[in-house]
């Protein structure tokens, strides 16, 4: 065996969303912040990311996330989400993986009942409060970047679906939210496949016709995915949030929960100190809460909290063989879909 380079991960999972951990094997990345890391690996460098999210290595239901040094004294670790198509710049669930794993490994120490983590990444700080007993993460609690509305009832035509009216809206990175009814499509395990479909096609349209960019960070622009949602009761909100090339999330998705959250601020339905519940198609749940409410740049923002749960599973090492002909990875529609 003849590696030039070694990873070491650590598995874990969020309400059912794998987001692995890579503790070991990368030192930095050039840039000043962690948006110009991210964007080093968007625009220059992509070969990390191909490595451990596609195929041989990596598979489609999963994230991958990236530990760097952090670019301010404030911060406990810096992070970069990496997935099937790019560099993103938040998460929630794999910020609840990152955050647990820091915890539980001892790379930031433990204290109970309640340890602050703070979380360098692309869209901004991450506060976390990790609520602990016996050595075990319990459950995280993140205090999200601001979250904001685009637009409201934008009306696109999808080919095959017909006239969609969506929100547009910015948790982290930015969402197209539909009504499931709108589609006929409820949010169930055996319609997954079904709406990881209808999402690819919604999203490709809104991003040929809507231009979205963030007011503050001007690389962060473009729908990154579509959030189904389906009202249940008067606080609680099912989710079902689509990704590259074709897939939905496992987890109740808390950057695309907080988009939720400032569309329902936008129309009036929440408040300051509400608290509503996120469903996931699997069943599991976020605790989304409106913790302040603020502006960016003149828009009306909501400050939102989520509160989840993560497992850690299980380690691995991963090596680059320079003779390996499939280093640069690959994807295959039989799994990975016609996206």
């Amino acid at each position: 065996m003849h590696w030039r380079k070694t990873l070491q991960l650590v598995d874990v999972h969020c309400e059912g969303e794998v987001g692995k951990v890579i503790t070991g094997g990368v030192l930095d990345l050039p840039g000043s912040t962690m948006l110009d890391k991210m964007n080093y690996i968007n625009e220059v460098d992509d070969s990390l990311r191909r490595f451990v999210t596609l195929e041989p290595r990596g598979c489609l239901q999963m994230s991958v996330n990236l530990l760097l040094p952090a670019t301010t004294p404030d911060a406990d670790s810096g992070l970069i989400i990496l997935q099937s198509d790019k560099a993103h710049p938040m998460s929630g669930s794999n910020c609840i993986c990152v955050v647990t794993a820091l915890l539980e490994l001892g790379m930031v120490r433990m204290e109970e009942p309640i340890t602050t983590v703070t979380i360098d990444t692309p869209a901004g700080l991450i506060s976390a409060q990790a609520h602990c007993s016996e050595g075990r993460c319990t459950s995280v609690k993140l205090d999200m970047v601001p979250a904001f509305v685009d637009s409201l009832d934008r009306v696109v035509e999808v080919p095959g679906v017909g006239s969609v009216n969506l929100d547009i809206a910015y948790g982290g990175v930015f969402y197209a939210l539909v009504d499931a009814e709108q589609v006929g499509v409820e949010i169930t395990p055996e319609n997954a496949h079904k709406l990881a479909e209808l999402g690819a096609a919604i999203k490709k349209v809104v991003n040929r016709e809507i231009e979205v960019q963030h007011p503050v960070f001007d690389s962060i622009r473009g729908v990154a995915y579509v959030m189904f949602r389906n009202r249940l009761a008067d606080k609680l909100y099912q989710t079902c949030t689509t990704l590259p090339p074709g897939r939905v999330d496992r987890s109740p998705c808390g950057t695309g929960s907080s988009a939720n959250l400032a569309t329902l601020l936008a129309r009036g339905l929440v408040a300051k100190g509400d608290r509503l519940i996120s469903r996931s198609i699997i069943g599991g749940e976020f605790q989304v809460e409106v913790r302040d409410i603020g502006d960016i740049e003149g828009r009306q923002a909501v400050l939102p909290s989520v509160t989840g749960r993560a497992w850690i599973y299980g380690f691995h090492q991963l090596g680059v063989d320079p003779d390996d002909p499939l280093a640069d990875g690959f994807t295959l529609s039989d799994t990975w879909g016609r996206g």
